[in-house]
């Protein structure tokens, strides 16, 4: 599975522990950046990421900023990504399960490694339910996308 990554300067040290462990686990990593301490705009690199999860380059993302609220807000707005921002593992699991989230937003100075790696590892390895009911809800949000040209 490829899986795209981004981060502003506030989530580059989670980004890089992800990155790791998505290495070790078996996951191909594209990294779209930041790569340096040096304060930067996260939505420049949210966009890139989440254009690559649109367009099917990427099977899922992980977005990272200080809060994981902004980055989220960003990866948002690209039509097709459906980004949730998660604090624990049941988060993940239910937002894959009934949301079918295809990018993961986590707040670097918010969540510890241990519980991030957890979370992270959840969103990976749940699949969609699949249920009726919870497609007919993703099919309302895209409409809301086409609605608005988002």
């Amino acid at each position: 599975m490829k899986i795209a990554l981004a981060c502003d300067h506030g989530g580059l040290a989670l980004k890089n522990v992800i990155a790791k462990y998505l290495g070790e686990n078996g996951y191909e990593a594209v990294d779209f950046g930041t790569t340096t301490e040096a304060s930067c705009d996260y939505p420049d690199f949210a966009l890139r990421a989440a254009e690559a999860v649109a367009a099917g380059e990427c099977d899922r993302g992980i977005f990272v900023c200080t809060t994981g609220v902004g980055i989220s807000i960003a990866a948002n707005k690209v039509p097709g990504v459906r980004c949730a921002l998660c604090t624990d593992a049941t988060c993940a699991r239910l937002t894959r399960e009934h949301n079918n989230a295809n990018a993961l937003a986590l707040g670097g100075g918010v969540v510890g490694v241990n519980l991030a790696l957890d979370i992270v590892k959840t969103f990976l390895t749940t699949e969609f339910s699949g249920l009726e009911k919870h497609q007919r809800r993703i099919d309302k949000i895209s409409m809301i996308e086409q609605k608005y040209g988002k």
